[in-house]
């Protein structure tokens, strides 16, 4: 990983980085609230050799000294020490309990001891620290005396009387609060860490990558509009939604330079990553761009496109298979573009066998000869062979990947189920993008445009697009009435697809 992808990941967990942060802050402060204030006073001695004074006698009465401290500084936690020091201020405890808050220590190479108290309160504190001192300089003084009578060789003088403090030692609020903070970031960037690599969801182009290298063909970011609205023509002109599918039908375009995939197929890994809507759009985009398109349903078991469109799937695909009857009198007209849609009609048993067959092929070949640009819905690879079957017969394949709908694994896998085909994968489009955040695709472009102007455009959208799923359901009404011998004489006839015609009118 390089350093933008870990900052990608820290932009992505960031709010658990920030929260496990607070909470660490938050348990430092509840800390330094809870815990009982401590003070500590201190006390110095030092350790003297008497001599006659001498060059010589001095410095063998500094290494002898030096010797003696360590032997001082232990004697400091001895009854011997301490209960003097309780008899002398009053104290209910034992010289056991007083020694764990006594501390004597003493510098190397020095003849300096320090005795340190911690207390509840400061002023007990440096009482008991002067007591202990007072007890040692008696206490040395009796055991360093000859035995045969005399002054003491040794002598301690206490150089820095113990005070009462006036803060406390403990608890240190500001190093509670650092080291709950710094503790609280470790712990939640090792958890996102720990999350990014358990968690194998694909979630932008940085993930993609890891996985295959097609070319990103454009991302569609997440619209909640999108369930009720899923058309283009239902979003605003210049949203960023419709500005997406734009792109994609640019990209795509570059993709295909050569112009030899006439016929493009659409599918994705699993279901639910959008590319019915991709498919759907993609064909409506290509329409308003002037070009001729036909969009055939070729989602035998879960058709969706006559839902999303309006139009009714009885009649379609399986019946040019299965019958006599020439595909161009099957498509159904959709808005005022040069859109025509091929529905799945009935969902057959072998919805495989059919998307494999010769008549399969020959009607690709068939709208390839009629439309500038044909656009295939196709069902997921990993479930069903359907997709991976039908790729044979089509010139490109475009990989629909829903963002944070699939597995790192699964889309490796339906990379691999299309090189085993030697389809011909002309890139991936990533679907439900977040709009902010690291792995967002879109980028807005603002107009001077008032509210007013706005309503009134999206009220002639939605009309214009009513008016068109109707016209479509009347079309295919009378198309399959006809068939039967009944029309109904107060529609208008719909427009139907005499080959002679299409061919004389876009070639």
């Amino acid at each position: 990983m390089d350093i933008r992808e870990y900052a990608r990941l820290v932009r992505r967990n960031w709010i658990l980085i920030v929260s496990t942060a607070l909470a660490g802050l938050l348990i430092g402060g509840a800390t330094s609230v809870l815990t009982t204030p401590t003070y500590s006073s201190d006390t110095e001695l030092f350790v003297a050799i008497q001599g006659s004074g001498s060059v010589q006698e001095l410095q063998q009465g500094n290494t002898f000294g030096q010797a003696r401290v360590q032997s001082y500084v232990k004697t400091v936690g001895s009854p011997l020490v301490l209960q003097p020091a309780i008899d002398a201020l009053g104290l209910d405890i034992s010289s056991a309990e007083l020694a764990s808050r006594v501390q004597a220590s003493a510098d190397l190479n020095t003849v300096l001891i320090n005795i340190s108290v911690v207390d509840d309160s400061p002023v007990q504190a440096a009482a008991i620290a002067q007591a202990v001192a007072d007890s040692l300089v008696k206490a040395v003084d009796a055991l360093e005396k000859p035995t045969q009578g005399g002054a003491s060789p040794v002598s301690l003088s206490i150089i820095k009387p113990a005070t009462a403090p006036s803060a406390p030692t403990t608890p240190n609020t500001r190093l509670n609060l650092l080291l709950g903070l710094l503790t609280g970031l470790a712990l939640g960037v090792g958890t996102a860490f720990l999350r990014s690599t358990l968690d194998s969801r694909i979630r932008g182009e940085a993930d993609v990558r890891h996985v295959t290298g097609a070319p990103l063909l454009g991302g569609i970011s997440f619209d909640q509009d999108a369930a009720r609205s899923p058309l283009l023509t239902q979003t605003a002109p210049q949203s960023a939604r419709a500005e997406s599918f734009r792109q994609l039908r640019t990209n795509l375009q570059f993709a295909n330079v050569s112009g030899r995939a006439r016929t493009i197929l659409i599918t994705s890994s699993l279901p639910g990553e959008g590319k019915s809507t991709t498919a759907t759009n993609l064909a409506i985009a290509l329409a308003q761009a002037g070009q001729s398109v036909c969009l055939v349903d070729a989602d035998l078991r879960r058709p969706t496109i006559n839902e999303y469109l309006g139009l009714d799937r009885n009649v379609g695909l399986t019946t040019a298979l299965v019958s006599d009857i020439d595909v161009t009198e099957l498509l159904q007209p959709w808005g005022d573009d040069n859109l025509f849609v091929l529905a799945s009609g009935q969902i057959p048993p072998n919805p495989s066998e059919l998307l494999g067959s010769t008549s399969m092929h020959h009607l690709i070949k068939r709208l390839e000869e009629t439309f500038d640009t044909v656009i295939i819905d196709a069902p997921p690879l990993l479930p069903v062979t359907d997709a991976a079957v039908l790729s044979q017969h089509v010139g490109g394949v475009v990989l629909v990947v829903g963002s944070e709908k699939v597995k790192r694994q699964d889309l490796e896998k339906s990379v691999n189920a299309l090189e085993l085909v030697d389809a011909e994968l002309l890139g991936v489009v990533l679907n439900r993008l977040p709009t902010k955040g690291p792995d967002s695709y879109a980028y807005t472009y603002y107009t001077r445009q008032d509210d007013s102007t706005a309503k009134t455009g999206k009220a002639k959208r939605n009309s214009t697009v009513d008016h068109a799923v109707s016209a479509s359901k009347t079309g295919l009404r009378n198309s399959v009435e006809r068939e039967e011998g009944q029309i109904y004489a107060d529609q208008r006839p719909p427009r139907v697809f005499p080959a002679g015609s299409i061919d004389s009118q876009w070639r």
